[in-house]
């Protein structure tokens, strides 16, 4: 008996291994081609499949009906893992968003932004957020979804002993809602995106995987020049040790985002280098690295005091 419980205990140690080695799927959020769209959707949707891709992050159809949408999406077996949702319409109509995910079929629910007033973001907002978020995280997990924000960086302006940010994971329940960290956007503010994944592991289930140029000045507004966004491993986020811990995290759904104007040829480069990290030699079709990046030091961040009008 007890030789079979040791090679039951081997076997499952193997299996996990094989698990451990898995290359990750690497998604897109189509918000990359957004230009592209503009002129050609079924050519578009086939350049993301050429390049090896199958999970993507969007919630429009371009101008198409929703059927032939999805059916070129069939056809170039390109899965919508997640779509947007509108702050407000979560606060006043969750169930708009369950029928909108559900008529892509996906499974989350991301929130991009937390309306403010200009540049000032208060304490106030952050605790009407976490607030919205608890109620319509709740609607969305009833029905099969997971509701998740994407920060901007406004977010991480101090509060306390920490930040708003700190605030918002600390006051909503992970059984409803989570995070999509976009490394971009944790970086440009001044934090350091291996440690919010260590420090609140579970919670960033989706990821934007966004490169920035080196000695580009940060901000705590969410505004950056979208030609700041470079190959995935040749900016100053530590894309390569953002991956490592981002597994360990539980992070489960990855996307390229580059909102660059050279976002088509850049994306096959930022593709060849994440599959090197995970062994893989092979990347997509004609992915050669160009405008490689010389790696700066960081740079200093312009920071902004929060008022609480409390």
């Amino acid at each position: 008996m007890k030789k079979y419980i040791l090679l039951f205990m081997f076997l499952g140690w193997v299996f996990l291994c094989t698990l451990d080695a898995q290359p990750r799927e690497i998604g897109l959020q189509l918000y990359s081609l957004r230009n592209e769209f503009k002129t050609e959707v079924p050519g578009t949707l086939a350049q993301v499949k050429e390049w090896g891709i199958r999970e993507v992050e969007g919630g429009g159809t371009y101008g198409l009906p929703m059927d032939e949408f999805k059916k070129l999406l069939a056809e170039n077996k390109l899965k919508v893992v997640s779509v947007g949702a509108d702050y407000k319409q979560l606060k006043e109509n969750p169930q708009a968003a369950v029928e909108a995910a559900k008529a892509f079929d996906a499974k989350y629910v991301v929130c991009f932004w937390i309306p403010h007033n200009g540049d000032e973001f208060t304490f106030d907002n952050i605790k009407e957020a976490a607030e919205v978020f608890n109620a319509a995280g709740k609607v969305l997990q009833q029905n099969g979804l997971s509701l998740c924000y994407h920060p901007h960086g406004y977010e991480f302006r101090p509060y306390g002993d920490g930040t708003l940010f700190d605030y918002l994971v600390n006051n909503t329940d992970p059984k409803y809602f989570n995070f999509e960290m976009d490394v971009f956007w944790v970086k440009h503010p001044g934090q350091d995106p291996v440690a919010l994944l260590n420090k609140y592991p579970n919670r960033f289930l989706l990821m934007h995987l966004k490169d920035r140029k080196p000695g580009t000045e940060g901000n705590q507004f969410g505004r950056a020049d979208v030609e700041t966004n470079v190959v995935l491993g040749t900016g100053d986020v530590g894309i390569a040790e953002v991956m490592a811990a981002a597994k360990k995290a539980g992070v489960k759904h990855y996307f390229i985002e580059d909102e660059s104007s050279h976002s088509v040829e850049q994306i096959p480069q930022s593709l060849t280098y994440l599959k090197s990290l995970d062994g893989d030699k092979k990347g997509p079709k004609d992915a050669k690295v160009k405008n490689k990046e010389e790696k700066g030091k960081d740079v200093k961040v312009k920071k902004t005091k929060v008022k609480n009008s409390k």
